[in-house]
């Protein structure tokens, strides 16, 4: 591969588009927000660049703080949720047959094809008062009632829908569902680069295969378990669309709070506060990983 100390004109050429886009199109308007969370809203329209903290401290307020507690805590349970339904899928990819790899990675990702409104509205579906697992569920109870009946045991009485939708339990369902291919994928890429003559050795010497997961293959996939754990985490901590759309009044995140707060509270100033809070610790949470890497990388 050619340094390019030696051809900086010619990566210089290529870098220019995408680099002058990314300021263009990213940082520029990324910095725009960042000035308004220190600014004040002066009329209805008007913002003015104050240089007050008052936008951040009124962020760090109980209310919106619990809030934010909260969706890091939904966030940590999609997540967890993900590692633990991921990982039996991602080995059972990497230790598939080669032809049926690749039609396994398909199915993975054959979600990022459809729009995830048009997803969403399809688990509104399923689980609404009336949707399918409530029918699945009503007929199941019928036939039982039916049952019971001619057994001499007496009817069932009327089948009550389960609320599988506009609460917490909604929101993290619909957050795994959507959240889970980003866990999948970078398990996928670590299982599949492994030794499996260390695997086969460890069965070999007397180690079942839990003991040879936990001891063996979890250790050596550790860099893909944590990167997804993070690519899982960053999303779902400002995931707006799913706890908008299957959430209650309770189930709300911080991100729909922003959103609020752009579009309906008008206080651009105090949204962008907490866009950045958000954002804030997303990068200590990189920057902390980065930190482990290097320190691991320095002790080997």
């Amino acid at each position: 591969m050619q340094d390019w100390r030696f051809h900086r004109r010619a990566f210089a050429a290529v870098g220019a588009a995408p680099v002058g886009w990314l300021v263009l199109f990213f940082l520029v308007p990324l910095a725009i927000v960042w000035a308004y969370s220190f600014g004040e809203n002066v009329g209805l329209t008007r913002i003015t660049i104050s240089g007050t903290f008052s936008n951040y401290a009124h962020a760090l307020e109980p209310l919106y703080l619990g809030i934010f507690l909260k969706s890091v805590a939904v966030a940590a349970l999609t997540t967890l949720i993900c590692l633990v339904v991921g990982f039996p899928v991602a080995m059972a990819i990497a230790f598939a047959q080669p032809k049926w790899k690749a039609w396994l990675l398909l199915l993975v990702m054959l979600p990022f094809w459809t729009n995830l409104l048009i997803r969403t509205y399809a688990l509104l579906s399923l689980m609404g008062t009336r949707g399918i697992a409530n029918g699945g569920l009503e007929k199941l109870w019928n036939g039982s009632s039916h049952v019971s009946a001619l057994l001499g045991f007496g009817a069932f009485g009327e089948f009550q829908a389960v609320p599988l939708l506009y609460n917490n339990f909604a929101v993290i369902f619909g957050l795994v569902y959507v959240h889970l291919p980003f866990m999948v994928l970078p398990l996928y890429a670590a299982l599949d680069r492994l030794d499996k003559s260390l695997i086969e050795a460890s069965l070999d010497l007397g180690a079942g295969h839990f003991r040879t997961i936990t001891r063996i293959v979890a250790p050596l996939a550790a860099p893909g378990i944590i990167s997804g754990l993070i690519i899982t985490f960053v999303p779902a901590l400002g995931a707006y669309l799913t706890p908008d759309l299957m959430g209650g009044t309770d189930s709300q995140m911080i991100a729909n709070v922003i959103e609020r707060q752009f579009k309906r509270a008008n206080d651009w100033p105090f949204g962008a506060a907490l866009s950045f809070i958000l954002m804030y610790a997303t990068f200590i949470l990189i920057a902390l990983q980065a930190l482990r890497n290097k320190k691991a990388e320095s002790r080997s």
